[in-house]
């Protein structure tokens, strides 16, 4: 998690995403990174689980659209984020006429999908461009050096807060789903707590995470605003893709193994009704475990999650699928309700 606590606030997109304010006036460039590392990955791992390695079959050479059932909506994407292939990611969230009018968008710079689903949005490009620029890694230790090292209980306590006002926000922000909101609040208090003991004021380990970083920005090509546009969505997030795991790295290097969670990630299908479909899906993230539920939907006769779908269509200003509501959420409304038995089991054990 981060030092300073982030104001959360609605956007001009269709749903609300956290945003990191302006840090002090000093130098921050260094704490950006360290921003990077801890929430750039937490939130584009949050949504799914993969499936036992020992039964996972090679992935195609050329990703399509959807999933052939509820399960492998979660399944596929997930692996997908694992190998760090944001580009065969949007394909698998979405159907092909959204991703076309989602490269369309984001071409015309109305989007970033699916970076918009990342605490970060628009402030990525600033970020890729900062940690590119000449002489960056030194400035940024320094920076860190000046203000962080060393200061762990102030960081721990700011943690604590942060967690804190997430979840109010996510009490109280519009544009969450039922389900969101009950997921999503789980993981801020697991981050929270995690951030509570982690080493967030080790100088050694905040170096390597600035040299990690600025090597992977440089490497991705992206160095401004227009790159994203000029490389189009594909491209783009095929170069995302290692500054990604630059970002699972430096959670890893501050004892949070984001991989190990996923590993040990089940999903179940709870409930199937024609076009709809419940799935529940519970892993571990530090010391808590998450307990969440989803909803998946079939369209012309592949599956996707739903609200990754809503919000990718929003994105691309389509209309709302005309589809019927998906089944409740057991518990949606904050409270644990007793669950139905599932029908399929997706387990990352053996």
């Amino acid at each position: 998690m981060a030092p300073h606590l982030p104001a959360l606030m609605s956007t001009a997109s269709a749903r609300p995403s956290v945003r990191i304010p302006p840090l002090p006036a000093t130098n921050n460039s260094g704490l950006r990174v360290l921003l990077a590392g801890l929430l750039l990955t937490m939130a584009a791992c949050k949504p799914v689980a993969p499936e036992p390695a020992t039964t996972q079959a090679p992935l195609p050479t050329v990703i399509a659209h959807g999933a052939p059932d509820p399960v492998q909506a979660v399944v596929l994407p997930t692996r997908l984020l694992r190998g760090n292939d944001y580009a065969g990611f949007s394909r698998a969230s979405v159907p092909a006429e959204t991703h076309a009018a989602l490269d369309a968008a984001w071409r015309a710079g109305k989007t970033r999908w699916p970076l918009d689903e990342l605490p970060f949005d628009e402030r990525v490009p600033a970020l890729l461009e900062a940690l590119s620029a000449t002489g960056a890694e030194p400035a940024m230790q320094r920076a860190f050096d000046r203000q962080f090292a060393g200061a762990d209980r102030e960081l721990h306590s700011a943690a604590e807060a942060l967690g804190v006002f997430g979840v109010e926000y996510l009490r109280t922000g519009e544009g969450f789903s039922s389900a969101e909101r009950a997921h999503y609040t789980q993981l801020v208090q697991a981050a929270a707590a995690w951030a509570r003991g982690a080493p967030l004021g080790d100088k050694a380990r905040a170096h390597a995470a600035v040299t990690r970083m600025v090597h992977a920005a440089r490497g991705s090509g992206l160095v401004d605003a227009d790159s994203f546009a000029r490389f189009g969505m594909l491209d783009s997030l095929q170069r995302v893709g290692p500054v990604l795991a630059a970002a699972k790295a430096t959670l890893l290097d501050y004892g949070l193994d984001l991989d190990a969670s996923l590993d040990a990630m089940q999903v179940e299908l709870v409930e199937s009704d024609g076009d709809r479909a419940l799935l529940r899906m519970h892993y571990p993230l530090g010391t808590r475990m998450i307990d969440a539920r989803v909803h998946a939907v079939r369209v012309d006769g592949r599956w996707y999650l739903q609200d990754f779908l809503e919000h990718a269509r929003a994105a691309a200003a389509l209309a709302p699928a005309d589809d019927p509501p998906a089944p409740a959420a057991p518990g949606s409304d904050g409270e644990q309700a007793e669950q139905p038995p599932p029908q399929e089991v997706a387990s990352a054990s053996a």
